[in-house]
């Protein structure tokens, strides 16, 4: 560390660290490895990280060039311009290279070492070697092809988080094809919403999943999007909780292991080599109208982000095993199968994290040496709120890092993990997004870690917090943004042929400036604090949902004509989403209707969308072009002045706004705040 470094973390803030880096963990880092190379290779020589980011995020060209070569991307051809164009939207990154996102993944793996860990909940672990992952993703790519499919076409996966998702990845990349997931906890109306965007193929299918002691079946959802599908032409279909008999009377459907089982088992497997930006995958951020976003990220962005966050900024390397709690339906999945580019093993849980009990992947951390703990805020307070222990019940000596993500961490959790996980690890908070399927603030390991503070913004992440008038601001709230274009940025949005949706999603507020959507602190010594989001989108145990998919299913019941939820998941670590609704002139909102609109929301979309208390109002307020606002709602309830949170003169209702004024200072009473 630099000596301006060290007046920084040390002395402006007067706050002692939660955690220091031993030298022995500085001299061990990828991060310390990299800075030799830089000095070996470049001549570049940086004082400590603070000069080291300040240099990736103004020379982005030759940054981004140091990624590929320290990692040594496999290319069948080197690209002819790095950067074409440093305008965002429109950066063109690598123009020329050609390459593919299964390949490099597949050569990182290494040989007498599992590549998967994986347990399903109530089972034993089991272990997949990499000539067993090779062996199966080139058996599926070959049933893929047999079934038509080739470069650009789409295929989809109705799967929970069990390996052969992962080979179904893996398979469809290597063709060029482009892959997208939905996990099988939504509902048929929230996995339409997305895959009838993209038109897709095939269809991977599982009759089903296990999920906190019960079996749920899906069979049913699965002829539903069969039906509904028109571009459809095959469904594979993999047995997970029953014996596949069903398969037989659904159409152009074959079981997973028969079509695999007419591959060529002695044939490894071949990679179409595709550009830059060859589209990889199609991932989906919902919003407060419309459809969810289709977002499309290429095969090389990706594999530079996930190479230069998960090896440089997470310090995997072969050896570890790397965790993290997600379904197939988050970034966070996509982010753990990056992880395999960097030779560690991949650790994959598939089920409930609290049957029979909160231990469960405590436990797990045990059992399969777990190097990496990665797990979401919400499951961390809910852990420190049960009293439980985990280092006093297994050895976790083994994890050099936990990993939080998904809603701000607050002080009390931080301190929890040390105390009850392991006293030497690197808590590291991490902020990122779908949008980028990154995180691009995280850990740096060779940095003291703060009570409550995301260490600083990732390379290559040029972060920096807006006020209104977008001029960068230190020490106060603002919007973050990021100033600088990024390999892994969105290629496209799918069916957005102009940008209009894409440009209106990240660049209305500060034209050329990615907007994220969320409020953001960054202090002198460049630690960050996530005030969550500063739009209307739901953060729901680390799932960024929009409103719209949820009153569609809410105000299609006869019995309700509007609604309005608003996501309070903020630093106090408690989940809380109430949802507002309008009763038709007779209705009465007993027990029974509010189970019946639970149950909607769980069946249609999920039930992350369930919330967590339904109140009954006369009338919601609306903006004089009649926009629900949503976003004072939220600012009402989380105690910001109403003079502050609405403007009554651009309210068609302005007199709407005092019921949630003494609903807030209701809630803060039950609270006891």
């Amino acid at each position: 560390m630099s000596e301006f470094e060290k007046t920084v973390t040390e002395g402006s803030l007067h706050q002692e660290p939660l955690w220091e880096p031993s030298p022995t963990v500085i001299a061990q880092a990828n991060l310390t490895d990299y800075l030799s190379w830089l000095d070996r290779e470049y001549g570049r020589s940086f004082t400590g990280y603070r000069e080291l980011w300040e240099w990736s995020v103004t020379e982005i060209e030759q940054f981004w060039t140091s990624i590929w070569k320290y990692y040594d991307v496999v290319a069948s051809t080197p690209p002819d311009e790095i950067l074409a164009g440093r305008e965002m939207p429109g950066a063109r990154w690598f123009a020329g290279a050609r390459l593919n996102y299964a390949e490099n993944v597949l050569a990182k793996m290494v040989a007498g070492r599992p590549a998967i860990l994986y347990q399903e909940e109530g089972g034993p672990v089991q272990a997949f070697s990499r000539d067993e992952i090779m062996r199966q993703t080139a058996a599926l790519a070959q049933a893929l092809q047999r079934l038509g499919v080739g470069q650009g076409d789409r295929v989809v996966a109705y799967l929970p988080n069990i390996p052969q998702t992962i080979v179904g990845l893996l398979a469809t990349a290597s063709l060029g094809a482009i892959w997208s997931s939905s996990s099988p906890d939504f509902g048929p109306r929230s996995v339409l919403d997305r895959f009838s965007q993209i038109e897709p193929k095939v269809l991977l299918a599982g009759d089903g999943y296990r999920y906190n002691g019960k079996v749920y079946s899906r069979v049913d959802v699965v002829r539903q999007l069969q039906e509904a599908l028109p571009t459809l032409e095959h469904t594979l279909f993999l047995p997970l909780v029953g014996d596949g008999r069903e398969a037989a009377g659904m159409p152009d459907t074959t079981l997973w292991a028969d079509a695999l089982g007419e591959s060529d088992p002695a044939q490894p497997p071949t990679f179409v080599q595709v550009p830059f930006d060859h589209p990889l995958w199609v991932l989906y951020s919902s919003g407060t109208t419309g459809l969810p976003k289709p977002i499309v990220h290429g095969h090389g962005g990706i594999v530079l982000e996930h190479l230069k966050e998960t090896g440089l900024h997470m310090d995997l390397r072969r050896g570890d095993r790397f965790f993290w709690y997600t379904s197939t339906g988050w970034m966070m999945w996509n982010y753990l199968v990056g992880s395999l580019l960097t030779g560690s093993t991949a650790v994959v849980y598939n089920g409930s994290p609290g049957y029979p009990n909160l231990y469960t992947l405590w436990e797990l951390a045990a059992e399969t040496g777990i190097t990496y703990f990665g797990t979401s805020a919400a499951f961390i307070h809910t852990c420190m709120q049960e009293g439980i222990k985990p280092g006093e019940q297994y050895d976790l000596s083994q994890i050099r890092a936990v990993g939080s993500t998904g809603s701000p961490l607050s002080p009390a959790g931080f301190q929890w993990v040390y105390d009850n996980v392991n006293e030497d690890l690197a808590l590291e908070s991490f902020s990122g997004g779908t949008d980028l399927c990154t995180g691009f603030l995280g850990g740096v390991r060779i940095w003291p870690i703060y009570e409550g503070e995301i260490q600083h913004a990732s390379l290559g992440a040029s972060v920096r917090a807006y006020d209104e008038q977008g001029t960068p601001v230190i020490g106060e709230v603002g919007e973050l943004v990021i100033t600088e274009p990024m390999p892994s940025m969105p290629i496209y949005f799918w069916n957005d042929p102009e940008q209009e949706r894409y440009r209106a999603s990240y660049f209305e507020m500060f034209p050329g400036v990615w907007r994220h959507g969320d409020w953001i602190e960054i202090n002198e010594r460049g630690g960050c604090v996530i005030y969550g989001r500063s739009d209307a989108t739901i953060n729901r145990y680390g799932i960024r949902m929009g409103t719209s998919e949820l009153y569609q299913a809410v105000e299609s019941l006869p019995e309700v004509t509007d609604s309005l939820a608003v996501d309070l998941e903020g630093l106090e670590g408690e989940p809380y989403m109430p949802l507002f609704i309008v009763l038709r002139e007779g209705e009465v909102l007993d027990e029974e209707l509010k189970q019946r609109i639970r149950q909607k929301l769980r069946e249609d979309i999920s039930p992350r969308h369930v919330p967590d208390e339904i109140v009954a109002v006369k009338e919601l307020p609306y903006t004089l072009s009649g926009k629900k606002m949503e976003l004072p709602v939220r600012r009402i309830l989380r105690g910001q002045p109403v003079e502050k949170a609405a403007n009554p003169g651009a309210m068609r209702n302005p007199e709407t706004i005092r019921f949630f004024v003494e609903f807030a200072e209701a809630h803060r009473r039950r609270r006891g705040k």
